[in-house]
């Protein structure tokens, strides 16, 4: 029975394969190199061609969006010393913070639909790591060449051509990275001071500090470690998995038609060789940016590029092949099955979506741009004037959450002949906080009690959209014990 058990143990058990690692010379500690420098090569197609005009598309945005100006001013700034956040005619304060809430689930949620539906798009095409990674390669293609050239000249030791233009690449990175990130700044911060003060050395510490590190790290992720932070630091690559299922379009090699793969002449017929479609020229893998190979199924750092899409269709054109051994389609439609793209998971994002657009919606449309904070005197809650009036001491914090000035009109409910003490029209400048201390009396044979509720009212009387904008904030009066 004890030897039955065993034999059944065994065959439960993960099969181990050792790897034998290459020790240092001279070394008694095993060690192995982490990463080999992944030379990507050039290729040509439809897919390369459409991610190229994505990328520009993309990088044109984020560098003309902060330089744009809408009724006098930036466009889109999110100023963080001010908390408030300016998207055109809109502006975000911190009593927005439901709607930037939603503004981020819809983003999640988006990303969450178009990975189910085309899996690892967003990495492939539009991810800023992307981008900028094949930014930094293009500055490499055209100073040093070729993906062979380029491989032959880090071989080659240090020389007169090598310095000149390792030394130009590096510095092409530089300029691009600073200006990547005063733009990314000026997002921050009003751009057009941004870069004036910057280079005529006024800007502050601070922003010369925080320019300096964003295009740091911009030159040590786009130029440096590239597939490391889509391989081992990005979180999206590692939840990915949870959205996929297998009707979801992937990059993928198309097994049954490509295997057994070998090389073979343009004019021999790989049936009668006992072969497949693939040619084993290893270009699918020689183009990947992270430097996987396709053809060794499904893998988490596949960003959905196209690349080795474009190359094997080369290689197929060439070979009088059809098109198609690589390509983005389904599990189920590698294995002969139908394929189902109106699926529950695709339609309940989808009905997600839907909803959170009807609601972020209506929170912009029903959002009233003014907001009232009362602030009692706390120092003395009451106290009798020299004409024998209670009077309360009150200070009005009137925030005009537009981008206009307004004048507005105050009140008082809740009190029988109150005496108002202090101006009751004020004009608030657009986009700014107004403090207004006041003091509210009343004959003290009006109060019945220690304590009155009251309602301060805030009516907006210039209003260009002819919208009644009227804002009502409750506080006590209280009387003298």
């Amino acid at each position: 029975m004890k030897s039955d058990d065993n034999k059944s143990a065994s065959s439960q058990q993960i099969p181990v394969k050792n790897i034998k690692v290459k020790a240092k010379k001279g070394s008694t500690v095993e060690t192995y190199k982490p990463r080999d420098q992944i030379y990507v090569r050039k290729v040509e197609g439809f897919f390369q061609r459409l991610r190229q005009r994505m990328n520009f598309i993309f990088l044109g945005v984020f560098a003309l969006l902060p330089w744009l100006q809408y009724d006098g001013h930036q466009a889109i700034l999110f100023d963080i010393t001010e908390q408030r956040f300016t998207l055109w005619s809109l502006t975000l304060w911190p009593q927005d913070l439901t709607i930037l809430a939603w503004l981020f689930m819809f983003g999640a949620f988006l990303l969450f639909f178009v990975t189910t539906f085309l899996g690892r798009v967003w990495c492939g095409y539009t991810c800023p790591q992307t981008v900028w990674t094949f930014i930094f390669i293009w500055f490499e293609e055209k100073i040093e060449g070729s993906a062979n050239q380029r491989k032959k000249l880090d071989q080659q030791p240090m020389n007169a051509n090598k310095f000149w233009r390792k030394t130009f690449k590096h510095f092409c990175w530089i300029i691009f990275s600073l200006l990547t990130a005063l733009t990314f700044v000026g997002y921050f911060t009003p751009i057009q001071d941004l870069f004036i003060d910057f280079f005529t050395l006024n800007a502050s510490s601070t922003i010369y500090m925080v320019v300096i590190f964003f295009a740091f790290a911009t030159y040590g992720n786009a130029g440096w470690m590239r597939e490391i932070m889509c391989l081992h630091m990005c979180p999206y690559a590692r939840f990915q998995s949870a959205m996929f299922d297998k009707d979801t379009l992937t990059v993928s090699y198309d097994y049954n038609r490509g295997e057994t793969r070998g090389p073979r002449g343009r004019k021999q017929d790989p049936k009668a060789l006992g072969l497949g479609d693939c040619i084993d020229c290893n270009l699918c893998v020689q183009v990947c940016p992270t430097g996987i190979d396709i053809r060794n199924g499904l893998q988490y750092e596949c960003i959905n590029c196209g690349a080795c899409v474009d190359a094997c269709a080369g290689v197929m054109d060439r070979m009088g092949y059809d098109q198609g051994l690589i390509r983005y389609t389904t599990e189920h439609e590698l294995k002969g099955k139908k394929v189902h793209f109106l699926r529950g998971k695709l339609i309940g994002y989808a009905i997600v979506l839907a909803i959170m657009t009807v609601l972020l919606t209506i929170e912009i449309t029903t959002r009233v741009p003014l907001a009232v904070d009362i602030i009692r005197d706390r120092t003395e809650l009451a106290r009798e004037n020299f004409n024998g009036e209670i009077e309360n001491v009150f200070t009005l914090k009137i925030l005009n959450m537009s981008q206009t000035d307004n004048k507005y009109r105050l009140s008082v409910k809740g009190l029988k002949d109150p005496k108002w003490i202090g101006p009751q029209e004020v004009t608030v400048p657009a986009a700014e906080v107004y403090t207004l201390p006041i003091s509210i009396a009343v004959d003290p044979y009006e109060l019945k009690d220690y304590m009155t509720d009251i309602t301060f009212v805030i009516e907006q009387v210039t209003n260009t959209d002819g919208d009644e904008i009227i804002v009502e904030q409750d506080s006590r009066f209280f009387n003298k014990r």
